[in-house]
């Protein structure tokens, strides 16, 4: 007779376990200002991707995002957190993936981030004090100081990284979203209601909305739930 394997536990961990590591790598302070955070924005080039700008003939043909800062924004949508993309570039392929997944502000071409931060406030119903957003460049800056929680990535410059908060350990397009969303969730005792609902259909991706139509154009946005 052979021995069954043990029932794993899920989540593997309890809040006041995640917030214990929060704290211990960002100090009480910072995991309090986190812990607030209610709407994450974040730059597209440099922050969702690599900030490669790749062309072919027919103008911009490529961008790369990794799937772990998606599964990170699955999971920030699970908690309740709104999200938001500001960008100052024009881009179908940020367009679908932020569609994909269900973001609740798309703005695009926007140089004006500081007024285009404002319609996101209003469109989300979210105060500055419990908004993050997380740039890479000096365009950023004006958005940074508009809020309560900037975050750089290690590529930002000086200028921009010695404004902020918090620089991830990883860098832009590889990680360092989730990186992110993780010490929010950690932070403010969501990380566990974010877990369990991964593994409830109702929260899963359908295949629509991962899935381009056949002349590549975005899935429709879907049903929020």
């Amino acid at each position: 007779m052979t021995d069954s394997a043990p029932n794993p536990v899920w989540p593997p961990h309890t809040d006041t376990d995640y917030r214990q590591e929060a704290v211990v790598r960002l100090g009480e302070e910072l995991a309090d200002r986190l812990a607030r955070v209610r709407l994450l924005v974040f730059d597209a080039d440099g922050v969702l991707t690599p900030g490669n700008l790749i062309y072919g003939p027919q103008g911009e043909a490529l961008k790369e995002f990794h799937a772990h800062d998606g599964l990170g924004l699955v999971m920030a949508r699970a908690a309740g957190l709104q999200r938001a993309v500001l960008t100052g570039r024009n881009s179908e392929i940020v367009s679908r993936r932020c569609t994909e997944l269900k973001f609740d502000a798309i703005k695009l071409g926007r140089f004006d981030k500081v007024a285009a931060l404002q319609e996101i406030l209003k469109e989300t119903g979210c105060p500055a004090s419990e908004t993050l957003y997380m740039g890479d460049d000096l365009i950023d800056l004006p958005a940074m100081f508009a809020i309560g929680v900037p975050v750089a990535v290690p590529a930002a410059p000086m200028e921009v990284r010695e404004h902020t908060c918090y620089v991830t350990v990883a860098e832009g397009g590889r990680g360092a979203v989730r990186e992110v969303i993780d010490l929010v969730l950690k932070s403010s005792g969501l990380y566990t209601i974010a877990l369990e609902r991964l593994l409830d259909r109702a929260w899963q991706p359908t295949r629509p909305d991962t899935s381009a139509g056949s002349d590549g154009s975005a899935p429709p946005a879907g049903k929020s739930h």
